[in-house]
Order: structure tokens, then sequence, then C-alpha cells
């Protein structure tokens, strides 16, 4: 297991190495949002789904750090090597795909996990918040973490360029993010965007993780949402071992 070691221990370095732009704008990123819907909007809005607002939105916002934060991880590391040309290396090595996939996907998955312990510790200071939970709010934070650690490896190997790993964040997952129940209980929205809404992977996430956080009813069966999130996991996860056999986007 020394390869993997020595891969996964890299990974960490580089990401640690720069940990101003990695693990700090997660935080003032999640304290504007706070002060903002905290003083503005917090005020005027009492009480959502039993709790106030602020310790409502507070899971969603911890979600969003956790899932960019992995995404980057991956998608810039990986991407970045082979800007390089150092993934050559780990594939005229004996290494196996399956420690290649973990190699990065495992330290991606550190620092979604070191986020949301930074988040929350910021958020504590700032809101009333309490995890009712705790096994359950790990549950979701890893496989959120890793199956977006799992995205952000799959669109490095497609990406040409380092503008191509900002669409999938910019077009994608941000919109899912902020229509995915972050801001607002789905039992709210009319139909069709209900049933609409469910089609969002996100939406199980934060649903979830919410539920882990507030107790109460869950608009969502839990259940569903962890199959949901394995489902997702499996699928990346069996096709990036194939490209990675295949050698896409780093074999001529």
């Amino acid at each position: 297991m020394t390869d993997l070691y020595t891969l996964t221990r890299k990974e960490v370095s580089r990401f640690m190495r720069v940990w101003k732009q990695t693990l700090v704008p997660p935080i003032i990123t999640i304290v504007l949002y706070l002060a903002i819907f905290w003083k503005f909007i917090g005020d005027r809005i009492s009480v959502v789904e039993g709790v106030s607002y602020i310790d409502f939105i507070f899971p969603g916002l911890l979600m969003m750090s956790v899932i960019m934060a992995s995404y980057q991880n991956t998608s810039s590391s990986f991407f970045g090597a082979k800007f390089q040309k150092s993934i050559e290396e780990l594939f005229v090595s004996p290494m196996a795909y399956w420690k290649i996939l973990v190699g990065f996907c495992s330290w991606a998955m550190l620092r979604g996990l070191m986020v949301a312990w930074l988040v929350f510790i910021t958020g504590a200071f700032m809101t009333d918040i309490q995890i009712q939970n705790f096994p359950l709010a790990f549950l979701f934070i890893f496989l959120s973490s890793l199956l977006f650690a799992l995205l952000g490896l799959y669109n490095a190997m497609y990406a040409k360029s380092f503008d191509d790993i900002s669409i999938i964040p910019t077009f994608v997952i941000t919109p899912l993010i902020y229509l995915g129940g972050v801001f607002y209980p789905i039992s709210i929205l009319w139909e069709p965007w209900q049933t609409i809404s469910l089609f969002n992977p996100i939406l199980y996430m934060i649903n979830g993780l919410r539920y882990a956080f507030i107790g109460g009813d869950s608009d969502i069966s839990i259940s569903l949402s962890i199959g949901i999130l394995v489902f997702f996991i499996t699928i990346l996860t069996s096709v990036i071992l194939y490209l990675l056999k295949k050698g896409y986007g780093i074999r001529s």
C-alpha cells in the first residue's frame, strides 16, 4: 500500500500547503451568509418548520460548502496533474486503477469533512444550531463529499483546459444547490415545481442533513435519500474506473 499512501500524502500536502485558499474561503462565505440572513432576513421570517429561519438554512449552507470543496479538490488536482504531465507517471507505474481513484478522492473527502467541521464551529458561534443525530449527519456529509469528489475527478478526465473544470460548478452545481431547498422547504412550492424539485439530487443531500440537524418531520424519506446517494456513487465509481483503465484523456 506504499503507492496509495504516497499519493494520498501528496494530495493532502497539496491542499494544506495552500490552506488560505482551500479552507479559509468557506468560513468567510458562511459568515457572510449568516450575517445577512440572520440580521436582515431572519428577523422578518420567524419560524420555518418549527425552527428559526437561520437554523433552517444552516445545514444547506454547510452542505454547499462541502460539495464545492470536495469537487474543487479532485477537479483541480487531477487536471493539474494532466496539465503538468505528471499524471503519466501513475499510469506507467504498476499502481492499480482503484488506488488512483481512492488516492485522489480520499483527501478531497478529508477536505470536505474539514470544511464541514470549520463551518459548523463558525456557525455555532452565530446560531443556536445543534446536531440531533450525529451519525446520520456524518453519513450524509461523507456520502455527499464522496459523490462530488468523484464528479470532480470525472470532469477533470474530460477537461481540455482550466476553463472546462469550472463549467460544471457554474452551470450545474450552483443552480442545483440554490434550487435544492437551501433557503426554503419544498413543501411550500406549488405544482409542478414541487415534483420537478424531486429530480434534483442535491435536494436529498440537504434534506437529509437538515433532518440530522433539527429532527422533526422530513419532506423526503431518509432511506430514499441515502439510496440515491449510494446509487450515484456506484455509477460514477464504475464509469471512472472504466475511463482510467482506457486512459481516457490521458493516453494519446
